[in-house]
């Protein structure tokens, strides 16, 4: 098939040593962010040269190997696997229709509004379909995938039964990486891997299949930019994101952020000076090693996880912008601080579609379909919940019981949350939208769910071939 023929298979058994006879590899956990790829027996001179080789070089070099790939074949035949298990874009079902009849649909006393833009974007659609083509390429091939491919239990579900392992992280010993041998198949997720994870995996003569998003790698190459003019990078994002470990192990120094008021925080410590031992606690699983925020702060530039809310990071650079402005003074500003667009576009879509949406007074509640750990389908029930708009976040169909009227959805900030009665009686117009790693398929089990409640005689929405969805290009 034409991925594999991507791949140098001479590169691949010529009689390097099998796993057992190598050391194990085990990425550190999260908790220490400034992860290095090393094994038990290395030498320090091996240590001083993996320290000395800066990400982008790491990334580059993949592409010399004659074992990396990093596009899309669009094999028809793994199109065609994606629709029948119901993990790529609906090419029949209620979402396709909704969408030849405007975003809209009234099933009975249920009337849905869809919002303009919704569910998988490229990036998560393109991982999803590598994935895909990678089984199909080597069909006898151990595959590995080094985290979820991404956040949908239904689309992991399904990789799992393609005998595809996805590898698991051990919170206090991380990922155990030495079942992995030469020769296999070796996916990079969505939200990409760490700089020390590449390099083992360039180092060990796997395949590797790079399903990271474009936007992500926008994101590590203006870190880079950051380390290169001797500026700190200010991340703002969750330091236990899969993506955030990633861009910080392509940062020199970094300071990664949750929200604004940590923001303020540091802001406050850059005009004002303040309890170093008091900030090093605060932030000591999202600071670089050596990190000193006497030194370390004078030079900074913005970056981001491509997930969090975009308002949230724009106000977070104009508040560094005025911190800087006001240390340093208007003249100086482009000498210690550095800002560079990576939010995502797909994730911004989203947000605002359903700003929009949520601005609707005939929208009764909101349900917001995705994984339970996607953190932009976290910031999508955010947006209705300020509002004070009733928003259910369910990631599957299930959790909704029909015999008792129950939803079990989870809250923004992480809880999880059973409400009795929360389908009344009655005409209910419900707004629908699904975070950036939803397939459609599970938007459409949850209102056909919801169909059913008000009206124990629904069938089922019959199949209909429907125009092929305009397909997101980032």
């Amino acid at each position: 098939m034409m991925l594999s023929n991507s791949f140098n298979k001479s590169a691949i058994g010529a009689g390097l040593p099998t796993a057992q006879s190598q050391p194990v590899y085990r990425v550190p956990s999260r908790t220490g962010l400034r992860v290095r790829a090393t094994v038990a027996d290395e030498t320090a001179a091996t240590q001083q040269q993996q320290e000395e080789e800066r990400g982008r070089e790491i990334r580059r070099s993949l592409n010399k190997t004659g074992r990396y790939v990093r596009t899309v074949k669009n094999d028809p035949d793994a199109t065609k696997a994606l629709d029948a298990d119901g993990v790529g874009y609906s090419l029949t079902g209620l979402v396709a229709q909704m969408r030849e009849e405007g975003n809209f649909w009234k099933q009975g006393d249920v009337t849905v509004k869809l919002a303009k833009a919704y569910g998988y974007c490229w990036g998560v659609e393109r991982a999803v379909r590598m994935a895909y083509e990678a089984r199909r390429a080597f069909p006898g091939r151990s595959i590995h995938v080094t985290n979820e491919i991404i956040h949908n239990p239904e689309v992991n579900r399904r990789l799992r039964e393609m005998d595809v392992n996805i590898v698991k992280e051990d919170p206090q010993k991380g990922k155990d990486y030495s079942k992995i041998d030469n020769g296999d198949v070796v996916i990079f997720p969505a939200f990409g891997v760490g700089a020390p994870d590449m390099k083992y995996f360039r180092d060990k003569g796997v395949n590797i299949v790079d399903t990271t998003c474009p936007w992500v790698a926008k994101v590590w190459n203006s870190v880079d930019t950051y380390a290169k003019k001797k500026c700190t990078s200010i991340i703002h994002g969750k330091y236990s994101h899969e993506e955030t470990v990633a861009t910080a192990s392509f940062a020199e120094d970094y300071l990664i952020i949750k929200d604004l008021n940590e923001a303020q925080y540091v802001c406050d410590y850059i005009l004002k000076g303040g309890d170093r031992e008091e900030f090093m606690k605060k932030f000591s699983k999202a600071v670089s090693k050596g990190f000193d925020p006497d030194v370390h702060l004078n030079r900074v530039g913005l970056a981001n996880q491509t997930t969090m809310l975009k308002g949230e990071t724009q106000a977070i650079g104009k508040m560094l912008e005025r911190t800087m402005m006001e240390k340093f003074g208007p003249q100086n500003l482009q000498d210690h601080f550095m800002v560079m667009d990576t939010i995502c576009d797909a994730t911004q879509e989203r947000q605002d579609a359903l700003y929009e949406i949520t601005d609707d007074p005939t929208i009764d509640m909101m349900l917001v379909v995705g994984g339970f750990n996607s953190s932009n389908t976290s910031h999508l029930q955010e947006i209705p919940h300020n509002k004070g708009l009733p928003a259910f976040w369910v990631d599957t169909a299930d959790r909704i019981d029909m015999a008792s009227n129950s939803i079990a959805h989870k809250l923004h900030y992480g809880e999880l949350k059973v409400t009795e009665n929360w389908l009344p009686e009655g005409p209910i117009t419900i707004g629908v939208t699904s975070g950036a790693s939803t397939p459609d398929r599970a938007v459409e089990e949850v209102l056909e769910r919801v169909f059913r409640m008000k009206d124990p005689n629904f069938k089922g929405i019959q199949p209909r071939e429907c125009a092929p969805p305009v397909l997101p290009t980032h």
